[in-house]
């Protein structure tokens, strides 16, 4: 679907959004502070006082007819948000639309200290200081090209929109990583209030959404992983099912091969454990130039068409 196309209506019956998870501090013993709102308006304020910090924002959306007896959640990578489920940097429909057009009630979170969740600017809370994420960095991790192909010479066949890249670039955050824990707490903390669901996870958020989902077999009956950067092999193998899903150019680097043998090695863990699972390549089933950002390559709408199947038949 391009951003020129006129698709046909899509019927909403219901959407919402709510806060979740997160815990409540004290603050004490700071001084006041004068700040400038405005050039205009200057104010003096106490900053101690109650807050809550490590919540999760969660936005949801029920289409008219559902064809899915479950719901699926969305959960978004690393120093992105869930904004990345949103559209493509192209501007074609993202796999919120999609699961939505296929009959899914789609729920799409934006965890601990990303995007709408907010994050707590007093220091002390989380350890360490914010990670951002440079577009040189994002090329070669998200395997768009060799390293010095950068801006504009990708991989031979490479799906992802790389005349988009800005556009790309600019849906990055700042990111901690020393709230891991906080982000599976939040996590859970949506599950348990959602759920019966399934996931899909991307990334950083794959190892998120295969720890709470070991955390939760009641509530999440499959797990979708776009190239999870860490698993979980704790999953209940009599009530879960998982489905790994790796792009091309697997082998481009050490690093690449290195989290590919993982990844492979993930799924042979699970297959020894009794639970449920397949690993699609995609260059091996016939579709090949994927990236890393498998939901916004070209060719992502019929992965999703899959996705979607693989699913409903869970």
């Amino acid at each position: 679907m391009s951003e020129q196309s006129t698709p046909s209506p899509l019927t909403l019956a219901a959407m919402g959004s709510f806060h979740v998870g997160g815990r409540d501090i004290v603050v004490s013993g700071e001084p006041l502070r004068t700040t400038a709102f405005t050039p205009h308006t200057t104010v003096t304020y106490d900053p101690n006082g109650h807050y809550t910090v490590e919540q999760a924002y969660v936005q949801w959306f029920r289409p008219a007819r559902p064809l899915a007896e479950r719901p699926v959640l969305l959960v978004h990578g690393g120093g992105l948000t869930g904004a990345s489920w949103e559209t493509t940097p192209d501007g074609r429909a993202g796999w919120l639309e999609l699961f939505l057009r296929r009959g899914f009630p789609v729920f799409v979170i934006d965890n601990v200290e990303r995007g709408r969740a907010g994050f707590c600017a007093l220091p002390g809370i989380w350890e360490g200081q914010p990670m951002a994420r440079n577009a040189e960095w994002a090329w070669e991790l998200f395997r768009f090209g060799p390293q010095a192909g950068y801006p504009d010479r990708p991989f031979p066949g490479q799906r992802f929109p790389i005349a988009q890249l800005a556009q790309f670039a600019r849906s990055f955050v700042p990111r901690w990583t020393s709230t891991n824990e906080a982000q599976v707490a939040a996590l859970v903390a949506a599950i348990r209030r959602i759920g019966p669901l399934d996931l899909i996870c991307h990334s950083h958020g794959g190892e998120l959404a295969l720890r709470a989902a070991a955390l939760c077999p009641a509530e999440v009956r499959a797990v979708v992983a776009l190239e999870p950067s860490g698993y979980s092999e704790a999953l209940d193998p009599a009530r879960q099912r998982v489905l790994t899903v790796l792009g091309d150019f697997l082998d481009c680097d050490p690093y690449a091969a290195a989290r590919t043998a993982r990844m492979r090695a993930f799924a042979d863990a699970l297959t020894a454990r009794g639970v449920r699972n397949e690993l699609w390549e995609m260059a091996a089933r016939g579709r090949a130039g994927h990236s890393h950002m498998l939901m916004m390559d070209h060719g992502s709408e019929a992965l999703a068409d899959d996705v979607a199947t693989w699913l409903l038949s869970a």
